[in-house]
Order: structure tokens, then C-alpha cells, then sequence
């Protein structure tokens, strides 16, 4: 059923969207077509987002796999990745389900890359067994499906089955009664044309993607500013696993290509290089040309993305370098396969590095880690709902403990998908009632605010806290050097004061009095930081991507959601 009784008849029920990645169009649609009222909002164009930059394609176990994949190869994968942190039955539910999303991509326009017999291409990245990644358009899947998922939102918009509303930036959810008397999120508040507006609907799906511009080198877009982790919060939600921050260790260091926060092209944003680079082939080496992963993995080059940005960092604090770079030497790919197969493989890599300055068939990339990927987020069950009646979760904004302590290669696209399709069969009600776990709801971490900042909880004193003034640039740099790939408690702790800090003069606990975009997704970026440091500082052994250069021993499996928690909140829901 996909309408409820009100006076003057029965009416569609009404899902707002809120984000314009794969999960937000894919769930668009998907609830569109079943009869809902759709309304999607996205802070920029409807490609802004993450997905749009994403290359290295979608993982799936398709109903003719690979020789030798399964999906119990996939599952296995990915439980492997994750660190003994996965919510294994998420994990089954994202490998099992995944050839049904790839069959609704192909149903909205998607074309996936085909070989010479008109079958799937698929192809191998670090940590998979078997060949399972479906590309399109080689090295640009994410602008491929982007792209496609668009024309037909812009479709369906067309014929009034979807309203869309672009540069429409969520400052608040809002609360009301629903049809059997409980409190629930009822809509949302947001800014556009320097104007407040407010919306209503029966439930929001927060699809917002992730928060790379908290650190100071990422391969995300500007929009990336946690935006949908701060509304959750503020609106009461359950939170988890946010210690867990997923660094791509093939970034670009020289000029790339990307967006500035204008939304134009800029040529010193980060480029992501592809981890099937590394799949075809290519090594990393250092200034010396030594090959330095084998020292540090087995698997080397292939190893999880979190062990080889690891390693990059090792290796650069033991050349005495921390704030270098290493190199990518795909020269070898080009000697071994061909000349023209790199132009081919990755034609927008060639692109990007051609006009980055660098020919990367004769001469090795400059890379070094940035923040890729949050692991963590609002806490959902299997079908995307939160603790907070009314609100769902899809995509990287969501915590469905798929994605454990790191999270596996093209794993990412392939949440939004299984996820957010689930998300719109719970809103459309032909979902089975899957409660959260017991010991998910809010309330696991303490905060004190005595003093405007977290208590020191792991034994070690703040040390001498920034007295800088509070800017983005500031806390990028703080992010990235006190809680970035390598940590201590020493480190956390300053980090903890000088973001405590800056809570008087940015208050990320409250909705910022401003119609500044940029006010709020400082206060949003502020908060995230907060929480980010709070949980890495609980989490005093090293699992995953959280690596704590001072570790105590942990046990190897950790239980999942077992760091879900809440700051001590100062403004709940506002217009309530």
C-alpha cells in the first residue's frame, strides 16, 4: 500500500529524498514507480555528488559469475575487508540481492561495460578473489551511472512523478504526530535562493553521502560535509562506528582534476587513482624507486585499501617525510600489456594526468593517502530505517555494518543500491518488520560539556590546545594530522581540546541563525569532527582502518555497533 486515508480521500504518501548520489536516485525512483509522492532536494546540481566521481565500479556476483565466484566468495570478501566487524547478515543481504540492483541500474539506462562476447566485463580489485567489478565507461563508472540515473529522474520529473529541487541545502528535520500517535520526522527545513523554506512528507531519506572535507586531502567533492550525520544527530539518531574512516591510498598530489567549491572546475582538487589500477597491475614505490609494499602485506599492492595506505604512511615516517608522497608506477602495466592499454583501460586517467602534467605511461603518478570513505554513520536496520521514527538512511550516510571496520573495494555503490531499494519497500510498506538491535539505540558514549569539550578518557592529558581561530582550512589540518591514518592517544586528546575549542565559537550542537550555506556545513564538519575523534578516542586498540600507533590489545572480532552513541545534545528537532 502506497496510500493512507485523510480527509477529502486517500492520497499518495510522500518520501523526501534528501541527496542526489546513487542512493538518492536510485530510491527516487524506485519509489516513484511503486506510487509514492517523491520529492528529492540536493544541495548543488544533481551531479554533485560522490557518485558522480566514483571510477572503480560496482561489485556483484552476477547470475553468470566469473569462474569460480560466488557469493559466498563475496560474502566472504567482504567479512575479510571488514575486520571481524560486519553485521554479517547486512553482509549477506548486499552480496545475495546485489544482481537484482545491477538488473535496476540496466532497467533505468545504466550500460555496463561488455567483452568481445557481449558479456559483462568484469574485473579484479584489492581484496576481491575473483574478477565481480562492473565498469561503465571503463574508469568512470560513478559519472556513467550518475548520468543515467539523472536522465531519468529528469524524466520521470517530466512527467510529474518526481519533484526535484536542486541547490536546496537541509538545515534541519522536523518532527510530527503520525497516523498511530507516535512522534516521527515529518519534514524538513532548507535554504534556497537565501530563503528558509520548509517541506513536508511521511518520512525522509537521508542520502547525503559522506564527509571527506574533514580532512585536508580527500577524494571527495566540496559537497561532502556531513551533513546528513549532523541532521540525524540533532534529530536524536543513533550513531556508530565513526572512528572508522577509510583513506584511498592512490591519491593524486600533484594538480588534478575536480570541482571547487563553486561547483567549476578547478585544477588542485585530489584525483583518485583507481584501486583497479593496482588490479591491472601497477606497483608503488618510493623516491628511491624501491618497491615497498611487499615489506609491509603479502598481498602487496592488493592488499586492503586501509593496510596500503597504512603502509604509504609507515614508509614515509620512516624516510623521515610524514607530509610526502610515494609513487604509482603504472609504466609497467603500459610494458606489460601494450602501448595503448592504459589509454584504453582509463581513458579519464589518462586525461586527468595528461592535463595534470604527468604522462603516465612513461613516468610513475605522485600519490598519497586521502579520506575516501566513512564507514560509520547513522545507524540503520536492514531496511534502512533509524531509531528515529520517520527517518531512513542510505548509502554512505547509513551504518548498516556492511562495511565493518574498512570497507571492501566497490562495496560503496552497491550499499546504495541493495539499501536504499530496501529503505523505499519499508516506506511503501511491503517491508517484514526488522527491528534495531536491542543495544542500537541512542546513548552509549559520554560527553562532558564542562568545559565545552569531551573528557580526556584514555588516560592521557590534552597537552597545550590550539589557540588558533576556528576555520575550515584549521580543522582539516588538525583532522588530518592528529586523527588522519595514524593515531595516539596523545594526539586524540589534542585533538579533542582544540575541537572543544572551536564549539564556542561555531556551536555544531544547534542549527546555525544563518542563510550561509557555508555556516552550516562548518558547524555540520565541526560536529562530525567531534564525534569522529570522541569514538577513535574510546577505541584504544587498532582495528580496520583505525589504526592507533599506541594499541592495546583487542580481541580480533569486535561486536557491531558496540561504539553507537550520542553527544550530549544542547538543541534537539527544531520547530518542533
Amino acid at each position: 500500500m502506497t496510500t493512507e486515508s485523510v480527509a477529502g480521500g486517500p492520497r499518495p504518501k510522500r518520501l523526501i529524498v534528501v541527496g542526489s548520489g546513487i542512493a538518492g536516485l536510485y530510491s527516487a525512483l524506485l519509489a516513484a514507480e511503486a506510487g509514492a509522492e517523491v520529492v528529492l532536494l540536493t544541495k548543488g546540481a544533481l551531479a554533485d555528488s560522490n557518485t558522480y566521481y566514483a571510477q572503480g565500479g560496482i561489485s556483484a556476483v552476477l547470475g553468470e559469475p566469473a569462474p569460480g565466484d560466488t557469493v559466498a566468495a563475496h560474502i566472504a570478501d567482504t567479512l575479510k575487508a571488514g575486520a571481524g566487524h560486519c553485521n554479517q547478515e547486512a553482509v549477506r543481504v548486499l552480496c545475495t540481492e546485489a544482481r537484482l540492483d545491477i538488473a535496476g541500474l540496466e532497467r533505468f539506462g545504466v550500460r555496463f561495460d561488455v567483452d568481445d562476447d557481449g558479456d559483462h566485463a568484469l574485473g579484479l580489485e584489492a581484496a576481491h578473489s575473483a574478477p565481480r567489478i562492473l565498469h561503465a565507461g571503463g574508469d568512470a563508472t560513478g559519472a556513467g551511472v550518475a548520468a543515467a540515473l539523472i536522465r531519468t529522474v529528469l524524466n520521470f520529473q517530466a512527467a510529474g512523478r518526481i519533484q526535484v529541487i536542486s541547490h536546496a541545502f537541509v538545515t534541519s528535520l522536523t518532527q510530527g504526530v503520525g497516523f498511530a500517535g507516535e512522534v516521527r520526522i515529518s519534514g524538513a527545513d532548507y535554504i534556497q535562493d537565501g530563503r528558509h523554506h520548509s517541506i513536508q512528507g511521511d518520512a525522509v531519506l537521508l542520502a547525503t553521502g559522506g564527509a571527506g572535507q574533514l580532512f585536508a586531502q580527500t577524494t571527495n567533492p566540496s559537497v561532502a560535509t556531513a551533513d546528513g550525520l549532523a541532521l540525524a544527530w540533532r534529530a536524536g539518531a543513533a550513531v556508530s562506528d565513526l572512528e572508522f574512516f577509510q583513506f584511498h591510498p592512490t591519491c593524486m598530489v600533484r594538480a588534478g582534476i575536480g570541482r571547487d567549491s563553486s561547483g567549476s572546475q578547478s585544477s588542485t582538487a585530489p584525483l583518485l587513482i583507481s584501486e583497479a589500477v593496482r588490479g591491472e597491475g601497477a606497483t608503488l614505490v618510493d623516491a628511491t624507486g624501491h618497491r615497498f609494499m611487499p615489506d609491509y602485506h603479502p598481498d602487496a599492492e592488493l592488499a586492503p585499501r586501509d593496510v596500503v595506505s597504512r603502509s604509504i604512511a609507515l614508509h614515509l615516517a620512516k624516510l623521515n617525510d610524514p607530509n610526502g608522497h610515494v609513487f604509482l608506477d603504472a609504466t609497467v602495466v603500459e610494458e606489460a600489456r601494450g602501448q595503448g592499454f592504459l589509454e584504453k583501460r582509463f581513458p579519464t586517467l589518462s586525461k586527468h594526468t595528461r592535463q595534470a602534467g604527468v604522462d603516465w605511461t612513461r613516468e610513475p603518478v605522485p600519490v598519497a593517502p586521502a579520506a575516501h570513505y566513512w564507514m560509520g554513520g547513522v545507524v540503520t536496520d536492514l531496511h534502512g530505517r533509524s531509531s528515529v521514527p520517520g527517518l531512513l538512511a542510505a548509502g554512505e550516510v547509513a551504518c548498516t555494518g556492511v562495511q565493518g571496520a574498512n570497507r571492501l573495494a566497490s562495496n560503496s555503490l552497491l550499499e546504495g543500491l541493495v539499501f536504499g531499494r530496501r529503505a523505499v519497500s519499508a516506506f511503501i510498506g511491503s517491508a517484514d518488520a526488522v527491528p534495531l538491535r536491542a543495544n542500537s539505540a541512542a546513548g552509549g558514549l559520554a560527553f562532558t560539556h564542562a568545559a565545552g569539550t569531551p573528557s580526556a578518557d584514555d588516560g592521557t592529558s590534552p597537552g597545550q590546545a590550539s589557540r588558533s581561530a576556528f576555520s575550515r582550512s584549521a580543522l582539516q589540518k588538525l583532522m588530518t594530522a592528529k586523527a588522519g591514518v595514524l593515531r595516539n592517544g596523545v594526539l586524540l586528546a589534542e585533538a579533542a581540546a582544540a575541537l572543544g575549542e572551536w564549539e564556542g565559537h561555531v556551536l555544531p550542537f544547534t542549527v546555525p541563525d544563518s542563510l550561509e550555506v557555508r555556516e552550516h556545513e562548518d558547524a555540520n564538519l565541526l560536529l562530525a569532527g567531534q564525534l569522529l575523534v570522541q569514538a577513535a578516542r574510546k577505541r584504544r586498540g587498532s582495528l580496520g582502518a583505525h589504526y592507533r600507533s599506541d594499541s592495546v590489545t583487542e580481541p580480533a572480532a569486535v561486536e557491531h555497533f558496540d561504539q553507537t552513541y550520542t553527544m550530549s545534545r544542547k538543541a534537539s528537532l527544531v520547530h518542533d
